[in-house]
Protein backbone atom coordinates (compact mmCIF):
# COMPACT_ATOMS: atom_id res chain seq x y z
CA UNK A 1 0.00 0.00 0.00
CA UNK A 2 1.47 3.35 -0.96
CA UNK A 3 2.60 5.38 1.98
CA UNK A 4 2.52 9.13 1.28
CA UNK A 5 -0.50 8.98 -1.04
CA UNK A 6 -2.74 7.52 1.65
CA UNK A 7 -1.92 9.61 4.68
CA UNK A 8 -1.63 13.31 5.46
CA UNK A 9 0.95 15.40 3.66
CA UNK A 10 4.41 14.52 4.87
CA UNK A 11 5.53 18.14 5.06
CA UNK A 12 2.81 19.44 7.36
CA UNK A 13 3.71 20.18 10.99
CA UNK A 14 3.37 17.38 13.51
CA UNK A 15 3.94 14.55 11.06
CA UNK A 16 7.20 12.64 10.86
CA UNK A 17 7.85 10.19 8.05
CA UNK A 18 10.62 7.64 8.32
CA UNK A 19 11.59 5.25 5.56
CA UNK A 20 13.67 2.14 6.12
CA UNK A 21 13.78 -0.26 3.21
CA UNK A 22 10.14 -1.16 2.58
CA UNK A 23 8.94 0.11 5.96
CA UNK A 24 7.06 3.38 6.38
CA UNK A 25 6.26 5.06 9.66
CA UNK A 26 3.87 8.00 10.04
CA UNK A 27 4.15 9.29 13.61
CA UNK A 28 1.57 11.93 14.58
CA UNK A 29 3.49 13.51 17.47
CA UNK A 30 1.66 14.59 20.58
CA UNK A 31 2.53 18.19 21.54
CA UNK A 32 3.10 17.12 25.14
CA UNK A 33 2.05 14.47 27.58
CA UNK A 34 -0.47 11.86 26.51
CA UNK A 35 -3.99 13.25 27.05
CA UNK A 36 -6.65 11.32 28.89
CA UNK A 37 -8.66 9.28 26.39
CA UNK A 38 -5.85 9.48 23.83
CA UNK A 39 -4.94 7.10 21.00
CA UNK A 40 -4.79 4.15 23.37
CA UNK A 41 -6.45 1.50 21.18
CA UNK A 42 -3.81 -0.38 19.18
CA UNK A 43 -4.25 -2.80 16.30
CA UNK A 44 -1.21 -5.07 15.82
CA UNK A 45 -1.08 -7.06 12.58
CA UNK A 46 1.75 -9.33 11.47
CA UNK A 47 2.83 -8.63 7.89
CA UNK A 48 2.21 -11.37 5.28
CA UNK A 49 2.31 -13.71 8.25
CA UNK A 50 2.42 -17.17 6.67
CA UNK A 51 4.95 -16.18 4.02
CA UNK A 52 7.02 -14.24 6.57
CA UNK A 53 7.20 -17.34 8.77
CA UNK A 54 8.51 -19.37 5.81
CA UNK A 55 11.17 -16.71 5.17
CA UNK A 56 12.08 -16.78 8.85
CA UNK A 57 12.45 -20.56 8.85
CA UNK A 58 14.48 -20.60 5.62
CA UNK A 59 16.78 -17.55 5.32
CA UNK A 60 17.39 -18.40 1.64
CA UNK A 61 13.81 -17.27 0.94
CA UNK A 62 14.26 -13.78 2.37
CA UNK A 63 13.86 -11.05 -0.20
CA UNK A 64 12.46 -13.52 -2.73
CA UNK A 65 8.86 -13.91 -3.97
CA UNK A 66 7.31 -16.78 -2.01
CA UNK A 67 3.92 -18.49 -2.21
CA UNK A 68 2.66 -20.80 0.52
CA UNK A 69 0.69 -23.66 -1.00
CA UNK A 70 -0.04 -24.55 -4.59
CA UNK A 71 2.52 -25.04 -7.33
CA UNK A 72 3.19 -24.15 -10.96
CA UNK A 73 1.01 -27.06 -12.04
CA UNK A 74 -2.05 -26.08 -9.99
CA UNK A 75 -3.39 -26.06 -6.48
CA UNK A 76 -4.30 -22.95 -4.47
CA UNK A 77 -1.92 -20.27 -3.17
CA UNK A 78 -2.69 -19.85 0.53
CA UNK A 79 -0.55 -16.76 1.10
CA UNK A 80 2.08 -14.66 -0.66
CA UNK A 81 5.08 -12.62 0.47
CA UNK A 82 5.23 -8.91 -0.27
CA UNK A 83 7.84 -9.64 -2.93
CA UNK A 84 5.30 -11.90 -4.67
CA UNK A 85 2.42 -9.47 -4.17
CA UNK A 86 4.28 -6.90 -6.26
CA UNK A 87 3.76 -9.23 -9.22
CA UNK A 88 0.03 -9.58 -8.48
CA UNK A 89 0.23 -12.90 -6.63
CA UNK A 90 -2.32 -13.18 -3.81
CA UNK A 91 -3.93 -15.73 -1.53
CA UNK A 92 -6.74 -17.75 -3.10
CA UNK A 93 -5.16 -17.61 -6.55
CA UNK A 94 -4.45 -20.75 -8.55
CA UNK A 95 -0.83 -21.87 -8.53
CA UNK A 96 -0.66 -21.96 -12.33
CA UNK A 97 -1.80 -18.32 -12.58
CA UNK A 98 0.62 -17.24 -9.84
CA UNK A 99 3.53 -18.88 -11.66
CA UNK A 100 2.62 -17.05 -14.87
CA UNK A 101 2.49 -13.69 -13.08
CA UNK A 102 5.78 -14.31 -11.27
CA UNK A 103 8.08 -16.75 -13.14
CA UNK A 104 10.64 -16.72 -10.30
CA UNK A 105 8.05 -17.51 -7.63
CA UNK A 106 9.12 -20.09 -5.03
CA UNK A 107 6.33 -22.40 -3.83
CA UNK A 108 6.65 -23.84 -0.33
CA UNK A 109 4.54 -26.14 1.80
CA UNK A 110 3.12 -24.68 4.98
CA UNK A 111 4.62 -25.29 8.43
CA UNK A 112 1.32 -25.14 10.27
CA UNK A 113 2.57 -25.96 13.75
CA UNK A 114 5.12 -23.17 13.41
CA UNK A 115 2.40 -20.69 12.46
CA UNK A 116 0.54 -21.46 15.65
CA UNK A 117 3.67 -21.41 17.80
CA UNK A 118 4.94 -18.09 16.46
CA UNK A 119 1.48 -16.49 16.49
CA UNK A 120 1.13 -17.45 20.15
CA UNK A 121 4.59 -16.06 20.88
CA UNK A 122 3.57 -12.68 19.46
CA UNK A 123 0.40 -12.65 21.56
CA UNK A 124 2.53 -13.30 24.64
CA UNK A 125 4.53 -10.16 23.84
CA UNK A 126 1.31 -8.14 23.58
CA UNK A 127 0.05 -9.48 26.91
CA UNK A 128 3.31 -8.45 28.56
CA UNK A 129 2.27 -4.86 27.80
CA UNK A 130 -1.39 -5.07 28.81
CA UNK A 131 -3.85 -7.80 29.82
CA UNK A 132 -6.48 -6.10 27.62
CA UNK A 133 -5.72 -7.99 24.42
CA UNK A 134 -8.46 -9.09 22.00
CA UNK A 135 -7.06 -11.65 19.59
CA UNK A 136 -9.19 -11.68 16.43
CA UNK A 137 -7.11 -14.12 14.35
CA UNK A 138 -3.85 -16.03 14.53
CA UNK A 139 -1.86 -12.97 13.42
CA UNK A 140 -3.69 -9.86 14.63
CA UNK A 141 -5.11 -8.39 17.81
CA UNK A 142 -6.48 -5.23 19.40
CA UNK A 143 -5.00 -3.82 22.61
CA UNK A 144 -6.18 -1.20 25.09
CA UNK A 145 -3.01 0.40 26.49
CA UNK A 146 -4.70 3.15 28.51
CA UNK A 147 -3.48 1.48 31.70
CA UNK A 148 0.05 1.02 30.40
CA UNK A 149 1.01 4.60 29.47
CA UNK A 150 2.33 5.27 32.97
CA UNK A 151 4.71 2.31 32.63
CA UNK A 152 5.76 2.46 28.99
CA UNK A 153 5.03 6.01 27.84
CA UNK A 154 2.63 7.35 25.20
CA UNK A 155 0.96 5.08 22.64
CA UNK A 156 3.60 5.61 19.94
CA UNK A 157 6.30 4.55 22.41
CA UNK A 158 4.30 1.45 23.36
CA UNK A 159 3.73 0.56 19.72
CA UNK A 160 7.42 1.00 18.93
CA UNK A 161 8.28 -1.15 21.96
CA UNK A 162 5.96 -3.91 20.72
CA UNK A 163 7.38 -3.81 17.20
CA UNK A 164 10.95 -3.97 18.47
CA UNK A 165 10.25 -6.91 20.79
CA UNK A 166 8.38 -8.90 18.16
CA UNK A 167 11.19 -8.34 15.66
CA UNK A 168 13.92 -9.20 18.19
CA UNK A 169 12.29 -12.09 20.08
CA UNK A 170 10.12 -13.69 17.38
CA UNK A 171 11.85 -12.50 14.23
CA UNK A 172 8.75 -11.28 12.36
CA UNK A 173 7.68 -7.88 11.01
CA UNK A 174 4.52 -6.38 12.52
CA UNK A 175 2.57 -3.23 11.72
CA UNK A 176 0.75 -1.28 14.40
CA UNK A 177 -1.95 1.37 14.25
CA UNK A 178 -3.05 3.46 17.24
CA UNK A 179 -6.15 5.61 17.60
CA UNK A 180 -9.09 6.29 19.89
CA UNK A 181 -11.30 3.60 18.28
CA UNK A 182 -10.86 0.03 17.07
CA UNK A 183 -11.99 0.86 13.54
CA UNK A 184 -9.53 3.71 13.16
CA UNK A 185 -6.69 1.72 14.73
CA UNK A 186 -7.25 -1.04 12.16
CA UNK A 187 -7.22 1.44 9.30
CA UNK A 188 -4.03 2.95 10.71
CA UNK A 189 -2.30 -0.43 10.77
CA UNK A 190 -3.31 -1.02 7.15
CA UNK A 191 -1.80 2.32 6.14
CA UNK A 192 1.33 1.43 8.11
CA UNK A 193 1.98 -1.76 6.13
CA UNK A 194 4.43 -3.16 5.51
CA UNK A 195 6.40 -3.12 8.75
CA UNK A 196 5.34 0.32 9.96
CA UNK A 197 3.58 2.35 12.61
CA UNK A 198 0.80 4.94 12.36
CA UNK A 199 -0.53 6.86 15.37
CA UNK A 200 -3.58 9.08 14.85
CA UNK A 201 -3.82 11.58 17.73
CA UNK A 202 -7.15 12.86 19.04
CA UNK A 203 -8.42 15.76 16.97
CA UNK A 204 -6.64 14.64 13.79
CA UNK A 205 -9.04 11.83 12.82
CA UNK A 206 -10.88 13.69 10.05
CA UNK A 207 -7.64 14.95 8.57
CA UNK A 208 -6.27 11.40 8.50
CA UNK A 209 -9.38 9.61 7.24
CA UNK A 210 -10.70 11.90 4.50
CA UNK A 211 -8.13 11.18 1.74
CA UNK A 212 -8.00 7.41 2.30
CA UNK A 213 -9.70 5.02 -0.16
CA UNK A 214 -13.16 3.91 0.95
CA UNK A 215 -12.08 0.27 0.60
CA UNK A 216 -10.19 0.61 3.90
CA UNK A 217 -13.44 0.96 5.85
CA UNK A 218 -14.15 -2.21 7.81
CA UNK A 219 -16.90 -4.06 5.92
CA UNK A 220 -16.37 -2.53 2.47
CA UNK A 221 -15.55 -5.38 0.08
CA UNK A 222 -15.01 -5.24 -3.69
CA UNK A 223 -18.74 -5.36 -4.52
CA UNK A 224 -19.69 -2.60 -2.06
CA UNK A 225 -16.70 -0.52 -3.15
CA UNK A 226 -17.87 -0.75 -6.76
CA UNK A 227 -21.40 0.28 -5.80
CA UNK A 228 -20.12 3.25 -3.83
CA UNK A 229 -17.91 4.29 -6.74
CA UNK A 230 -21.04 4.40 -8.90
CA UNK A 231 -22.19 7.31 -6.70
CA UNK A 232 -18.80 8.99 -6.88
CA UNK A 233 -17.83 7.78 -3.38
CA UNK A 234 -14.15 6.82 -3.64
CA UNK A 235 -12.64 8.12 -0.40
CA UNK A 236 -13.64 7.86 3.25
CA UNK A 237 -14.19 11.62 3.15
CA UNK A 238 -16.65 11.17 0.27
CA UNK A 239 -18.52 8.57 2.31
CA UNK A 240 -18.62 10.81 5.39
CA UNK A 241 -20.04 13.71 3.34
CA UNK A 242 -22.77 11.55 1.76
CA UNK A 243 -26.10 11.52 3.61
CA UNK A 244 -26.65 8.32 5.56
CA UNK A 245 -30.00 7.76 3.82
CA UNK A 246 -28.27 7.68 0.43
CA UNK A 247 -25.76 5.06 1.55
CA UNK A 248 -28.52 2.98 3.18
CA UNK A 249 -30.59 2.97 -0.02
CA UNK A 250 -27.55 1.71 -1.92
CA UNK A 251 -26.35 -1.15 0.32
CA UNK A 252 -29.21 -1.68 2.78
CA UNK A 253 -30.22 0.03 6.01
CA UNK A 254 -28.10 -1.88 8.53
CA UNK A 255 -24.93 -2.09 6.42
CA UNK A 256 -25.28 1.44 5.09
CA UNK A 257 -25.72 3.00 8.52
CA UNK A 258 -22.76 1.03 9.88
CA UNK A 259 -20.46 2.12 7.03
CA UNK A 260 -21.56 5.73 7.39
CA UNK A 261 -20.88 5.59 11.13
CA UNK A 262 -17.44 4.08 10.53
CA UNK A 263 -16.62 6.89 8.08
CA UNK A 264 -17.39 9.30 10.94
CA UNK A 265 -15.22 7.20 13.30
CA UNK A 266 -18.29 6.44 15.37
CA UNK A 267 -17.19 3.11 16.85
CA UNK A 268 -18.07 2.55 20.52
CA UNK A 269 -16.78 -1.05 20.65
CA UNK A 270 -14.35 -1.79 23.45
CA UNK A 271 -11.70 -4.47 23.83
CA UNK A 272 -13.19 -7.89 24.62
CA UNK A 273 -10.58 -10.21 26.09
CA UNK A 274 -12.67 -13.41 26.16
CA UNK A 275 -15.93 -14.39 24.56
CA UNK A 276 -17.62 -17.32 22.92
CA UNK A 277 -18.16 -17.02 19.20
CA UNK A 278 -21.71 -16.47 18.02
CA UNK A 279 -21.25 -18.68 14.98
CA UNK A 280 -18.97 -21.31 13.48
CA UNK A 281 -18.23 -21.44 9.78
CA UNK A 282 -16.01 -22.78 7.03
CA UNK A 283 -15.64 -21.92 3.37
CA UNK A 284 -13.95 -23.25 0.26
CA UNK A 285 -12.81 -21.14 -2.69
CA UNK A 286 -12.56 -22.82 -6.07
CA UNK A 287 -11.73 -22.11 -9.67
CA UNK A 288 -14.71 -20.49 -11.43
CA UNK A 289 -16.81 -23.33 -12.81
CA UNK A 290 -20.37 -24.30 -13.51
CA UNK A 291 -21.62 -26.31 -10.54
CA UNK A 292 -21.45 -30.08 -10.86
CA UNK A 293 -23.85 -31.71 -8.34
CA UNK A 294 -21.31 -34.31 -7.23
CA UNK A 295 -18.61 -31.67 -6.78
CA UNK A 296 -20.94 -29.37 -4.85
CA UNK A 297 -22.00 -32.20 -2.53
CA UNK A 298 -18.36 -33.16 -1.92
CA UNK A 299 -17.39 -29.60 -1.00
CA UNK A 300 -20.44 -29.13 1.24
CA UNK A 301 -19.83 -32.49 2.92
CA UNK A 302 -16.28 -31.47 3.72
CA UNK A 303 -17.32 -28.03 5.03
CA UNK A 304 -20.19 -29.47 7.09
CA UNK A 305 -17.83 -32.03 8.59
CA UNK A 306 -15.39 -29.31 9.61
CA UNK A 307 -18.09 -27.16 11.18
CA UNK A 308 -19.85 -30.05 12.94
CA UNK A 309 -16.60 -31.45 14.28
CA UNK A 310 -15.62 -28.10 15.79
CA UNK A 311 -19.06 -27.74 17.38
CA UNK A 312 -18.85 -31.20 18.94
CA UNK A 313 -15.33 -30.58 20.24
CA UNK A 314 -16.70 -27.71 22.31
CA UNK A 315 -19.97 -29.38 23.27
CA UNK A 316 -21.97 -26.91 21.19
CA UNK A 317 -24.73 -27.05 18.57
CA UNK A 318 -26.65 -24.47 16.52
CA UNK A 319 -30.18 -23.86 15.26
CA UNK A 320 -29.56 -21.66 12.21
CA UNK A 321 -27.67 -23.00 9.20
CA UNK A 322 -26.55 -20.41 6.62
CA UNK A 323 -24.90 -21.03 3.27
CA UNK A 324 -23.21 -18.55 0.97
CA UNK A 325 -22.62 -19.05 -2.75
CA UNK A 326 -20.22 -16.67 -4.44
CA UNK A 327 -20.35 -16.36 -8.19
CA UNK A 328 -17.79 -15.07 -10.69
CA UNK A 329 -17.67 -11.29 -10.38
CA UNK A 330 -17.68 -11.45 -6.55
CA UNK A 331 -21.49 -11.46 -6.31
CA UNK A 332 -22.76 -13.55 -3.38
CA UNK A 333 -26.14 -15.04 -2.44
CA UNK A 334 -26.99 -16.38 1.03
CA UNK A 335 -29.74 -18.69 2.24
CA UNK A 336 -30.56 -19.74 5.82
CA UNK A 337 -32.80 -22.17 7.67
CA UNK A 338 -33.59 -22.15 11.38
CA UNK A 339 -34.37 -25.50 13.01
CA UNK A 340 -36.56 -26.22 16.05
CA UNK A 341 -33.59 -27.77 17.89
CA UNK A 342 -29.82 -27.15 17.71
CA UNK A 343 -27.83 -29.68 15.68
CA UNK A 344 -24.15 -30.64 15.38
CA UNK A 345 -24.25 -33.80 13.28
CA UNK A 346 -22.29 -33.90 10.05
CA UNK A 347 -24.88 -35.62 7.86
CA UNK A 348 -27.66 -33.30 9.00
CA UNK A 349 -25.62 -30.18 8.30
CA UNK A 350 -24.62 -31.58 4.92
CA UNK A 351 -28.23 -32.26 3.93
CA UNK A 352 -29.47 -28.86 5.07
CA UNK A 353 -26.61 -27.04 3.35
CA UNK A 354 -27.07 -29.01 0.14
CA UNK A 355 -30.78 -28.18 0.06
CA UNK A 356 -30.10 -24.47 0.62
CA UNK A 357 -27.35 -24.31 -2.01
CA UNK A 358 -29.53 -26.18 -4.50
CA UNK A 359 -32.23 -23.52 -4.06
CA UNK A 360 -29.66 -20.89 -5.06
CA UNK A 361 -28.23 -22.79 -8.01
CA UNK A 362 -31.67 -23.69 -9.36
CA UNK A 363 -32.28 -19.97 -9.85
CA UNK A 364 -28.97 -19.49 -11.71
CA UNK A 365 -28.06 -22.80 -13.34
CA UNK A 366 -25.53 -21.35 -15.78
CA UNK A 367 -23.61 -19.11 -13.34
CA UNK A 368 -20.02 -19.98 -12.44
CA UNK A 369 -19.38 -20.63 -8.74
CA UNK A 370 -16.15 -19.48 -7.06
CA UNK A 371 -16.87 -20.15 -3.36
CA UNK A 372 -19.15 -22.16 -1.08
CA UNK A 373 -19.52 -21.47 2.63
CA UNK A 374 -21.45 -22.88 5.58
CA UNK A 375 -21.97 -21.30 8.99
CA UNK A 376 -24.01 -22.31 12.04
CA UNK A 377 -25.34 -19.74 14.51
CA UNK A 378 -27.83 -19.62 17.35
CA UNK A 379 -25.39 -21.69 19.39
CA UNK A 380 -26.20 -23.53 22.60
CA UNK A 381 -24.47 -26.05 24.84
CA UNK A 382 -25.10 -29.66 23.83
CA UNK A 383 -22.89 -32.06 25.77
CA UNK A 384 -25.38 -34.92 25.62
CA UNK A 385 -28.40 -35.84 23.49
CA UNK A 386 -31.67 -36.63 25.24
CA UNK A 387 -33.36 -39.49 23.31
CA UNK A 388 -36.99 -38.93 22.36
CA UNK A 389 -39.87 -41.39 22.57
CA UNK A 390 -39.98 -43.60 19.49
CA UNK A 391 -42.68 -41.65 17.64
CA UNK A 392 -43.50 -41.55 13.94
CA UNK A 393 -42.30 -40.19 11.68
CA UNK A 394 -38.63 -40.62 12.48
CA UNK A 395 -36.90 -37.36 11.53
CA UNK A 396 -33.07 -37.56 11.38
CA UNK A 397 -32.86 -33.78 11.70
CA UNK A 398 -34.21 -34.03 15.26
CA UNK A 399 -31.17 -34.77 17.45
CA UNK A 400 -33.12 -36.97 19.87
CA UNK A 401 -34.91 -39.13 17.30
CA UNK A 402 -33.76 -42.70 16.68
CA UNK A 403 -32.01 -41.79 13.45
CA UNK A 404 -30.73 -38.52 14.92
CA UNK A 405 -29.03 -40.27 17.86
CA UNK A 406 -27.66 -42.91 15.46
CA UNK A 407 -26.06 -40.16 13.36
CA UNK A 408 -24.55 -38.62 16.46
CA UNK A 409 -23.16 -42.03 17.50
CA UNK A 410 -21.46 -42.42 14.11
CA UNK A 411 -19.98 -38.93 14.46
CA UNK A 412 -18.67 -39.84 17.89
CA UNK A 413 -16.95 -42.95 16.55
CA UNK A 414 -15.33 -40.97 13.72
CA UNK A 415 -14.20 -38.27 16.16
CA UNK A 416 -12.45 -40.85 18.33
CA UNK A 417 -10.74 -42.49 15.34
CA UNK A 418 -9.51 -39.12 14.08
CA UNK A 419 -8.28 -38.11 17.50
CA UNK A 420 -6.11 -41.22 17.60
CA UNK A 421 -5.01 -41.63 13.97
CA UNK A 422 -5.37 -38.15 12.41
CA UNK A 423 -8.08 -36.17 10.63
CA UNK A 424 -7.56 -37.95 7.32
CA UNK A 425 -7.87 -41.45 8.76
CA UNK A 426 -11.68 -41.65 8.49
CA UNK A 427 -14.62 -39.65 7.23
CA UNK A 428 -17.78 -39.58 5.16
CA UNK A 429 -17.48 -40.87 1.61
CA UNK A 430 -18.43 -37.74 -0.42
CA UNK A 431 -15.83 -35.63 1.35
CA UNK A 432 -13.11 -38.29 1.18
CA UNK A 433 -13.55 -39.19 -2.49
CA UNK A 434 -14.77 -35.91 -3.93
CA UNK A 435 -11.41 -34.15 -4.07
CA UNK A 436 -12.90 -31.26 -2.16
CA UNK A 437 -9.88 -30.26 -0.15
CA UNK A 438 -7.84 -27.69 -2.06
CA UNK A 439 -6.53 -26.07 1.12
CA UNK A 440 -5.05 -28.18 3.93
CA UNK A 441 -7.28 -28.51 6.97
CA UNK A 442 -4.43 -27.40 9.22
CA UNK A 443 -4.32 -24.06 7.44
CA UNK A 444 -8.07 -23.55 7.73
CA UNK A 445 -8.01 -24.35 11.45
CA UNK A 446 -5.54 -21.55 12.12
CA UNK A 447 -8.01 -18.99 10.80
CA UNK A 448 -11.08 -20.31 12.63
CA UNK A 449 -12.16 -18.98 16.01
CA UNK A 450 -12.87 -21.07 19.05
CA UNK A 451 -16.54 -21.50 19.98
Amino acid sequence: MGGGDLGPDADEPGVRVTRRGLSLEHLFDYPGSVPTGGATILHADLDAFYASVEQLLDPALRGRPVAVGGGPGGGVVLAASYEAKRFGVRGGMGGYQAARLCPHLTFVRGHFTEYQRLGDAVMAVLRDVTPLVERISIDEAFLDVSGAVHLFGPPEAIAAHIRARVREEVGLPISVGAARTKHLAKIASQVAKPDGLVVVPPGREREFLDPLPVGLVWGVGPVTEERLAGLGIRTIGDLARTPSRTVERLVGHAVGHKLWSMAHDDDPRRIVTARRAGSVGAQSAMRAQRPDPARVRAVLAHLADRVARRLREKGRAGRTVTVRVRFAGMRSVTRARTLPQPVATTLTLTEIAERLVRSVLDEEPDAEVTLLAISVSGLADQRVIQPELDLEPDDPWRPGSASGTARRAVDGSLDRIRARFGTGSAGYLPALLGGAVAVPDEFRELAEHEV
